[in-house]
């Protein structure tokens, strides 16, 4: 038994926190609430750095796997993948802070609280900060993101591996260049039913340990001072127990753009009260004068550096070294082989294979005695890794991978084709400067593959170096620059062409959907992206993901960028076709679901089942996707409530199973309650949503079960 109860072992980790907390002097309290939180070397405090990222593997800290961006592993449809990759990036994690930890780096990037993963509903393809996400669907993204926290915080029953973060709390898609000010007005069966429950699944299944704020008002509320989301909803109705972080000088928005507050001191007060605990900037400062002034209780810093301190003995920060699992995560673990293989096939799996007429796909290469490459994307490293990354010690360009597995008996010829963006590659140039090259390459070649799309210079969050746009946001759904015209221009010299979308967003590409016999949309893929691309082209690897957003034909039939209401948004409200579905993708082999069941009641739960079968040559992966549409006239379209990821070799069947609780046919009224109703409840079980334009593309439909449910409406929650 120590004299210092905090290094008590045998006490709960909030009882140690409260101890230490009790040592400390205002002065010395208030700094801890600082994100770069300084020493307090009487205490034996070392100086700790919250702010960390790990996006899509350990980012801004040196070498480390760099996997798809968050949008294309959420292509995956896959919550076994997310779970291992997320294990994968946290024990990276621990062993490059175990490493920093033994030469004395305590830097900005080497903590082991990461702000990630971020389950905001890309509501509008235009937004820059879309790719970050898990897309669209508040299902997926909430199944996806408790994957992701389990990976990150581990399974051991005393200690974190590391904390995650679910951010940006709530409401929040843009636009970027108004985020500062902007105020997110939305109805109460919007926000329920939309923008809050990936929050939810976060908070109530996966315990994750933090929450992150966003930069906007919601409804008139400064989102890092909402009373309604931080103190009603978050702690009131979800019981979280973990901190509120701000996002990066999101309080100074209060007083200068915002105008919530009149000063710093206001600001601070209302941020600290409404349960932000820990200031990513360094308002918190003026917390000082705030607590003499009579508008801050004392008590109140105590609590926030309570769950502060909390979190670092959860990570065993406090603790002896040799009584922390992780502690022995040695730096050897890094960019392993093992993990640049499941990198490889993470990749993989994202790709959404969109068209292939008459199946040119995958490419023998067998046949082929030149490969033309063309495009800007084809050698853009940038391409690969979206933003929020890390540093890879090895980058695959599309171009690399494709020369890779050719090998020395097939010639690849190569031109960038154009600019991502300008009229022209050189300066001096005249516009178009590469359409001559790129229609040689054309002539010369047996088949041709065009990559082209985006990268995050052209969508991004507002402020990031290099972003064309300035604002990070896309200002229409089109290919950017000239990609559109060289593209034809390859069509036209009558070779089989190959579209290669790499990007974090939808594109509007009607053009091409009726003029390119092949197209496949790869995401920013990670840092082997270029080798899973050219796996996929030439059937090494057999095209498994589904769309996590919806494509449309064009920005024209969108909503204004700020109305955050869901009228005629995603898939769940749409009533246009979709140029391609949420929740499409095709395969290079074929599948049957038959004996298609659902077993129980809509206020018990339902049971529903089918059989799998691999009805075509090659071994594949397919989702099984369940859909439900309520009896509610002013709800949604049919929303996807259940899924399953199975692999099949040729031939083989699987019998699938997936639960529906009752909350599954549960939606929210105009009240924001979600209820229970009676009349007739739909359950779509097939391999896509149940829409016109998805049984079009693909030639099949899900099966149709309905359940009528007697008697009045009830609450469900």
């Amino acid at each position: 038994m120590t004299d210092k109860a905090w290094l008590d072992e045998t006490k709960t980790f909030e009882e140690r926190a409260q101890a230490l907390v009790c040592e400390m002097t205002l002065e010395e309290k208030v700094f801890q609430t600082l994100f770069n939180a300084p020493a307090i070397e009487r205490l034996g405090v070392p100086a700790y750095n919250y702010w960390n990222e790990a996006l899509h593997g350990v980012a801004r800290a040196g070498v480390a796997t760099v996997f798809p961006q968050a949008i294309g592993l959420a292509a995956s449809f896959d919550e076994e993948l997310l779970g291992q990759v997320a294990d994968t990036i946290s024990t990276e994690a621990r062993a490059k802070f175990n490493m920093q930890q033994k030469f004395g780096d305590r830097d900005i990037y080497k903590g082991l609280t990461f702000w990630s993963p971020n389950v905001n509903i890309f509501r509008d393809p235009r937004w820059g900060r879309g790719h970050e996400t898990f897309g669209e669907d508040p299902f997926l993204s909430g199944r996806l993101g408790v994957s992701f926290i389990r990976g990150m915080q581990g399974d051991d029953e005393r200690y974190m591996k590391v904390a995650a973060c679910a951010k940006h709390f709530a409401v929040h898609s843009g636009p970027e260049d108004q985020r500062h000010s902007f105020n997110a007005v939305v109805s109460e069966q919007d926000l329920r039913e939309t923008y809050l429950p990936a929050f939810h699944a976060c908070v109530t299944e996966a315990g994750v340990e933090a929450v992150m704020g966003a930069y906007n008002r919601t409804n008139g509320e400064a989102c890092c001072g909402s009373k309604k989301l931080l103190v009603d909803i978050l702690r009131g109705e979800w019981g979280f127990r973990g901190h509120v972080t701000s996002d990066c000088w999101a309080l100074k928005d209060f007083h200068e753009f915002h105008m919530v507050t009149k000063n710093q001191e206001e600001t601070v007060a209302l941020a600290m009260n409404s349960g932000c605990d820990l200031n990513c900037g360094n308002l918190y400062v003026h917390l000082l004068q705030a607590v003499r002034d009579g508008l801050v209780e004392e008590s109140v810093i105590d609590r926030a550096v309570t769950r502060l301190f909390t979190t670092r003995m959860k990570l065993g920060l406090f603790d002896r070294s040799e009584e922390v699992p992780y502690n022995g995560i040695g730096y050897d673990r890094v960019d392993t082989e093992a993990n640049r293989k499941l990198n490889r096939e993470a990749s993989r799996r994202t790709v959404c294979l969109l068209k292939n007429a008459d199946g040119l796909l995958p490419l023998d290469i067998s046949k082929l005695r030149t490969i033309g490459v063309v495009g800007p994307n084809a050698d853009n490293r940038k391409a690969l890794v979206g933003n929020y990354e890390g540093t890879a010690s090895e980058y695959v360009t599309v171009l690399d991978g494709i020369r890779e597995l050719a090998g020395d008996d097939v010639r690849v010829v190569y031109s960038e084709g154009c600019h991502l963006f300008r009229d022209r590659v050189q300066g001096l140039g005249q516009p178009n400067d590469r359409i001559a090259e790129a229609r040689a390459v054309a002539e010369l070649s047996d088949v041709v593959i065009a990559v082209m799309g985006l990268d995050p210079g052209l969508e991004g969050e507002e402020g990031d170096q290099g972003n064309e746009f300035a604002s990070g946001d896309k200002p229409n759904l089109e290919l950017p620059g000239l990609q559109g015209e060289v593209l034809k221009a390859l069509v036209e010299s009558g070779k089989p062409v190959v579209l290669v979308l790499l990007g974090g967003s939808a594109l509007a590409i009607p053009w091409a959907e009726e003029h390119v016999p092949a197209i496949l949309d790869a995401w920013y893929p990670g840092a082997q992206g270029g080798r899973a691309v050219a796996d996929v082209l030439f059937g090494r690897a057999c095209p498994e993901g589904k769309l996590p957003v919806t494509f449309y034909r064009t920005s024209e039939e969108l909503p204004a960028f700020t109305d955050y209401s869901m009228k005629n948004r995603t898939y769940r409200y749409m009533k246009q076709p979709a140029l391609y579905p949420f929740g499409y993708g095709l395969s290079y082999t074929s599948w049957e679901l038959t004996n298609t069941t659902a077993e129980g009641s809509v206020d018990d739960g339902v049971v529903c089942r089918a059989v799998l079968r691999n009805t075509g040559a090659m071994a594949g992966a397919q989702t099984v996707q369940v859909y439900v549409k309520a009896p509610l006239a002013t709800g949604p379209n049919a929303q996807l409530k259940g899924l399953r990821k199975i692999r099949l070799q040729p031939g083989e069947s699987a019998e699938v199973a997936i639960s529906l609780d009752k909350e599954a046919f549960g939606v929210y009224n105009e009240k924001g309650l979600r209820v229970l109703l009676p009349g007739e409840y739909k359950i779509y079980i097939g391999m896509s949503q149940p829409d016109a334009r998805s049984a079009e593309l693909l030639g099949v439909s899900p099966s149709e079960i309905s359940l009528l449910r007697e008697g009045g409406e009830i609450a469900v929650d």
